[in-house]
């Protein structure tokens, strides 16, 4: 009864260790998870310095996020993002809605490069602008809510900075241009 007893106690001891790491380690599995699933996606390699999902806490954070154009583009950085930070409401969520109370967004530079061929890595990413009289973002919304059954409530207070936009001609580097947008801080409610 004892060798049980014993063997009971180290494999509750052995799970509460497990648990605990899994716990430890969440952010850099997730970081790992959605480097990933963007370079799957589109082909591009991804890197995010730090990932951090509040577990007691309805926050979302990423830092140092950079994603880089792939060979065809010559490889140059495509979006470095020093900060993305998401505040949710979990009742929201709870009853099906993703409702952002606050998101602070810090692009950096984002680089546009025409390549050898003359094609541009935004088209090439299949980004196409909504046709007149349409609604932004409508059909993307009603693929978010296929896709995981929820809808998007919106966004209460929406913290932007922009920083650097680059053209890159990789055909004719004379046609180089850089562009300090400059915005820092444009607080939109």
């Amino acid at each position: 009864m004892k060798k049980i007893l014993k063997w009971f106690f180290a494999l509750v001891l052995l799970l509460a260790v497990l648990v605990v790491v899994f716990i430890l380690s969440l952010d850099s599995i997730l970081r790992v998870v959605m480097e990933n699933r963007i370079r799957a996606q589109t082909g591009m390699d991804a890197e995010i310095g730090q990932f951090h999902l509040g577990l007691l806490e309805p926050v979302v954070s990423i830092k140092d996020f950079k994603i880089h154009n792939p060979p065809s583009f010559g490889g140059t950085p495509f979006l470095n993002i020093p900060e993305i930070h998401v505040e949710y409401d979990r009742d929201a969520l709870r009853n099906g809605q993703i409702h952002v109370t606050l998101m602070r967004f810090n692009l950096g530079e984002l680089d546009i490069v025409k390549n050898e061929a003359g094609q541009t890595n935004l088209f090439s990413l299949g980004v196409t602008l909504p046709a007149k009289g349409t609604k932004a973002g409508g059909k993307e919304m009603e693929e978010l809510k296929k896709r995981t059954g929820l809808e998007f409530a919106g966004i209460d207070v929406l913290n932007v900075s922009v920083g650097e936009a680059r053209f890159i001609d990789l055909k004719k580097p004379a046609n180089d241009r850089s562009q300090n947008i400059g915005i820092d801080n444009l607080v939109i409610k």
